[in-house]
């Protein structure tokens, strides 16, 4: 059976954030980069609340990139990033012995710039016998063209596309399941965007929970007339 006619799980599944930072960043023109940057948050805080290895590295951070964004690296306190000068992480020794290191095959990828320091790796690591997770709205191009390009490459060397919602949902996978339940659906009201504000709305004015804010909003009764 091919390893794509089954679901990842949290137990068989890495997470790989390349390069996210601010000069790539400056370059990427597919997607809006506040909800790029929001997106990438979301995926590594569920990551890290499953448990999911995550492996984060960086390209001539002080030289030339810049620091990776505070919100990534905040999700991850103290996690050494693996430092690179290649634009292929593959080519990197550090990078190939984190990726070893996890001890997982299923590999959710996602980084900047997607048409070089995502598809390069990708390949060979699907030579390699990894199978590639590209989280498309997790992942910025120079351009809509050079976006697409580079996932039809991918996915012809094997590569499947996700999006950030069910790749993260693909580890929680049954709502029966209640271990990360409450935790994941604090992490979505938070940063999912309308699904999270949709969450908030259903707990608070269907099921009538507490709300989320630290101060809850009061709504003063009407005066009577």
């Amino acid at each position: 059976m091919s390893h794509y006619h089954k679901l990842y799980t949290a137990e068989d599944s890495a997470v790989v954030f390349i390069d996210h930072q601010p000069q790539m960043t400056f370059g990427v023109s597919n997607i809006d980069r506040a909800t790029l940057i929001n997106n990438v948050t979301l995926l590594a805080k569920v990551a890290k609340e499953f448990n999911v290895p995550a492996v984060i590295t960086a390209v001539e951070t002080e030289s030339f990139s810049g620091y990776v964004w505070p919100q990534l690296l905040d999700v991850f306190p103290g996690q050494q990033v693996v430092e690179r000068t290649s634009m292929n992480s593959w080519d990197d020794e550090g990078f190939r012995a984190a990726i070893k290191a996890t001890g997982r095959k299923n590999i959710i990828m996602t980084g900047l710039w997607t048409e070089v320091c995502v598809t390069w790796p990708t390949i060979e690591m699907l030579g390699e016998g990894y199978n590639i997770y590209v989280v498309e709205d997790c992942c910025g191009a120079t351009s809509s063209a050079a976006q697409e390009a580079a996932l039809s490459r991918m996915v012809q060397a094997g590569a499947v596309r996700v999006t950030t919602m069910p790749a993260l949902l693909e580890w929680q996978r049954d709502w029966a399941r209640r271990d990360h339940y409450n935790n994941l659906m604090g992490i979505i009201k938070n940063q999912g965007g309308a699904y999270g504000v949709g969450v908030e709305y259903a707990y608070t004015m269907v099921h009538h929970a507490p709300q989320s804010a630290i101060q809850p909003q009061v709504v003063a009764p009407k005066a009577a007339h």
